[in-house]
């Protein structure tokens, strides 16, 4: 299987391109086929000479995730669910014109992204692994959420607008080359399905594919990473020359609350994950995200703010508490709104810089994996 053109570099593409004596302007095109126009196949490439789109695809794959089915919220929200080359699923979110969630600015458009098929972190609340691990996502995997995203809102008659409910999808998009002067995408959150630092090395090269000039041109401190607490990733993230911000999947404060629902917590409890986090923080100097997930009768009593606080004075964290999102086959529930608010009030009373995500997408099961699973076993009840 021919490698896909998105998964190299820039410098990487150097060699090949002058071993087939073509002008240095040729690379440039191509790039620019890719990464602002959005191409999702040779032929598009109108200006290039043919004998040099053929050649391109005898080295060259160049694939384009297939939309499946996506629905759409009252609050905007956008979920896709993807088809890969071999048929698995996975999960992007696109959040629209929301407010300030890891950024000084307010974000434009959000995109959550996957980062694996499945999930072998077994997180008692999370859909993304109840069918296990499957794989990881290859840099071009990675890469094409942004772009599939992308070429789906170019089919928009007036560019990016929302459509309404769910519309389950059998087509191709139409590719349109909108102007590229800014991207529909400007803000990524890594904390799509599966655990990003477990798929450390596809990660940052597709990271840094969508933070070059002349790829995806989105800024690195427009990009946040979360994990789960692989201490020994989050140091070697510390080494990387980009400022990529990092949030920190935490859903407790204690070793006893993260045992309950995080088994990563066994192999990298919270003594070793501070660590990480206090070196990360020295060496960066950027402020960490603690994501906060609150579920009914597991993590929201007012105790648990303490520990909480401590933990966010420690690392001069933020912390955002995200209400539960439902998921199927599962028994936890989201607290009522007082409580949301309670531990709210009292994390601030402590001296946290604190947020709550009045969430979005809860409408359309916005939770990673809701989709992918519900779509698999509608597929698997189907007479052949």
């Amino acid at each position: 299987m021919l490698a896909d053109i998105k998964s190299f570099t820039r410098d990487e593409l150097i060699a090949p391109f002058k071993s087939w004596n073509l002008p240095g302007y040729r690379l440039d095109q191509v790039l620019k086929w890719l990464y602002e126009k959005r191409a999702s196949s040779w032929a598009e490439m109108t200006n290039l000479p043919k004998a040099l789109r053929d050649q391109l695809a005898q080295h060259y794959s160049l694939h384009a995730l297939e939309l499946v089915r996506k629905q759409g919220s009252r609050d905007t929200t956008q979920k896709f669910l993807w088809k890969l080359s071999d048929g698995a699923m996975i999960e992007s979110v696109l959040i629209p014109a929301n407010p300030a969630l890891y950024g000084e600015a307010s974000d434009r458009h959000t995109l959550c992204v996957s980062t694996q098929v499945g999930c072998a972190y077994g997180c008692k609340f999370c859909a993304s692994g109840l069918e296990g691990w499957k794989r990881n996502l290859r840099v071009d995997e990675i890469v094409e959420q942004v772009l599939a995203t992308e070429r789906w809102a170019a089919t928009e008659s007036s560019g990016f607008r929302v459509l309404s409910s769910e519309s389950t999808v059998g087509e191709q998009p139409e590719t349109k080359n909108p102007k590229p002067e800014t991207r529909l995408v400007n803000n990524l959150v890594i904390m799509g399905m599966g655990e990003p630092l477990a798929n450390y090395d596809n990660l940052l090269k597709a990271l840094r594919i969508l933070n070059a000039p002349w790829g995806g041109g989105i800024g690195a401190r427009k990009i946040t990473i979360s994990t789960s607490g692989l201490a020994p990733q989050i140091r070697k993230l510390a080494e990387e020359p980009l400022q990529f911000r990092l949030a920190i999947s935490l859903h407790g404060a204690t070793d006893e609350t993260r045992n309950k629902i995080m088994p990563v917590n066994r192999r990298y409890p919270l003594a070793e994950l501070t660590g990480a986090c206090e070196e990360y923080q020295r060496k960066r100097e950027r402020m960490i995200t603690l994501e906060y997930i609150l579920i009914a009768g597991v993590n929201d009593a007012l105790r648990e703010t303490k520990p909480l606080a401590a933990l966010a004075h420690r690392l001069n964290a933020k912390v955002n508490l995200i209400p539960y999102n439902k998921v199927e086959d599962l028994q936890w529930v989201r607290p009522t709104e007082e409580v949301q608010e309670a531990f709210l009030a009292a994390l601030e009373e402590l001296g946290v810089t604190a947020t709550l995500r009045r969430e979005k997408g809860h409408d359309i099961d916005a939770a990673c994996g809701q989709l992918r699973l519900k779509t698999e076993r509608e597929l698997a009840k189907k007479p052949e």
